[in-house]
């Protein structure tokens, strides 16, 4: 059964709750039900091709369209609009698609607007009549749901397939281990392009049957009003959000008190930020870990877990190992190594990529991350380093991530991000690039004596260096390729 029933299921038997409440109006049942209907014959009219490109933010329009899309047997492109003209239009014509589904505010603020056969522009489409009733489609579960391309970290963003079954899997995995229930209300920005924004965000809230305050563009003092405003009870941001909250001036512990859970995923939280967040608005920030190839979520750190520093442990029907990165055994509890995962929510594979796909599985079928970690006696995963990333520095192996959360624990420090720089003497050499916090002074020497108390001294950094502000890409993320190509342009003064 595809993803669309037991949403459908949830506005059919709800018509008057309201379901989404966004920028501009708030969503009932009824209302994204004869929406989408009006979308879907819509698209039915305009487009022949299989999948259905989707550029719209976070808003009630865009599940209108998935399910309006979903009706037909199509299958959903999520476009990031934040990339490069050059990569979204790459998107466009690699996914196949001859549409685009989108709204004119948002191709008059893109310089340029990457272009199909079509566009339909959701102010063309008279919702105010009533629409033709249809059967919707019934998918296989290993049909393709969606088309959830990469960011773009390395090289151009290549498309994750996820069938139905991946996507419904992974909601029902997320609802049972945070237990998310008809009464709870959730709150986000992350945009649903994001494999995060779309399944968490987007899709678990009208399969449940529960409410969704969204935003299409995040501003913090904005969003510390909104949690005060609307109460929700689950606040769904990415680390970068956190930093810039905690920096609004007239926030307070009191905007938050409606909240039980305060979710953080897409890389790596700042001990030193969620320090911040805690002692400003007295909650603790909950980690997650996944990826879009996991349609996302794989991991969650729920209050009961107890230790900061961790994604928490597996999801239910989620297998996790830590394998050996030079002799590719299984280690045991606490042993360093990469993270491969397997479950019902893994992708089918890469669109149109059969090498990439077949490179990206080991022997035994599980999704090979990249990502370095170690699980504790209790299962909790902890995320150590980037594979790709990784430095070896006098023979011996060093991860950005380790040196990064040392820096991040000086006040100063906005941002950071470590990359390996060729040495004849030791093979590669840490270099650190900060970005320092407003009213900060940058002092390397302080920088450099707090690694030195916290770091073997092969990780100290050799060189720190001040940046005005880090590469990132579109979700957040920096770049450490960016750096990498910065190494001969900066100075540490």
């Amino acid at each position: 059964m595809g993803i669309h029933w037991p949403i459908l299921k949830t506005l059919t038997l709800n018509p008057r709750q309201t379901f989404v409440t966004d920028d501009r109006r708030s969503w009932r049942g009824a209302e994204l039900l004869i929406a989408s209907m009006h979308i879907a014959a819509e698209i039915e009219r305009t487009s022949e091709s299989k999948q259905v490109g989707i550029m719209l933010p976070m808003s009630g329009a865009f599940p209108a369209v998935a399910l309006g899309a979903w009706m037909l047997g199509r299958t959903i492109v999520p476009l990031n609009f934040l990339l490069r003209p050059g990569e979204l239009q790459h998107v466009v014509n690699d996914c196949e698609t001859d549409v685009i589904v989108t709204a004119r505010p948002m191709i008059e603020h893109l310089d340029k607007p990457p272009k199909a056969k079509r566009t339909v522009f959701l102010e063309d489409i008279n919702f105010k009549s009533m629409p033709d009733l249809r059967w919707p489609a019934r998918p296989k579960p290993d049909d393709l749901a969606a088309l959830i391309y990469t960011s773009g970290t390395s090289g151009l963003p290549k498309g994750v397939m996820l069938s139905h079954h991946n996507l419904r899997s992974n909601i029902r995995q997320f609802c049972q281990h945070i237990h998310l229930s008809k009464d709870d209300v959730m709150c986000g920005v992350i945009p649903p392009f994001h494999s995060f924004g779309l399944t968490v965000l987007t899709l678990a809230p009208l399969v449940v049957g529960f409410g969704l305050v969204c935003q299409p563009r995040f501003v913090p003092h904005r969003m510390v009003r909104l949690i005060r405003d609307e109460k929700p009870t689950i606040f769904v941001a990415i680390p970068s959000m956190y930093a810039a909250i905690n920096r609004v001036k007239d926030g307070h512990e009191r905007d938050m008190r409606s909240l039980r859970l305060v979710v953080s995923g897409g890389e790596p939280l700042p001990t030193s930020v969620a320090d911040a967040f805690k002692q400003r608005f007295g909650k603790e920030i909950c980690q997650g870990y996944g990826l879009s190839e996991m349609s996302p979520v794989t991991h969650f750190s729920t209050p009961e877990d107890g230790l900061a520093g961790t994604v928490g442990t597996a999801l239910p029907d989620v297998t996790t190992r830590i394998v050996d990165i030079d002799r590719g055994v299984d280690l045991p509890v606490g042993g360093e190594g990469e993270i491969r995962l397997d479950g019902p929510n893994k992708m089918r594979g890469y669109f149109k990529m059969p090498e990439q796909t077949a490179a990206a599985f080991d022997e035994r079928g599980h999704l090979r991350t990249g990502d370095i970690g170690r699980i504790d006696g209790k299962g909790r995963l902890a995320i150590t380093g980037r594979l790709k990333e990784m430095m070896i520095v006098s023979g011996e192996n060093v991860f950005p991530r380790e040196i990064e959360e040392i820096l991040e624990r000086d006040p100063g420090v906005h941002a950071c991000g470590v990359v390996g720089s060729p040495d004849d003497m030791r093979g590669e050499v840490p270099i650190a690039f900060v970005e320092m916090a407003e009213g900060f002074e940058f002092d390397e020497s302080a920088l450099r004596s707090l690694c030195r108390e916290h770091l073997a001294s092969h990780k100290v950094p050799r060189d720190i260096r001040v940046i005005d502000e880090m590469p990132r890409n579109p979700t957040g993320k920096v770049l450490r390729r960016e750096l990498k190509q910065m190494l001969g342009a900066t100075s540490s003064v």
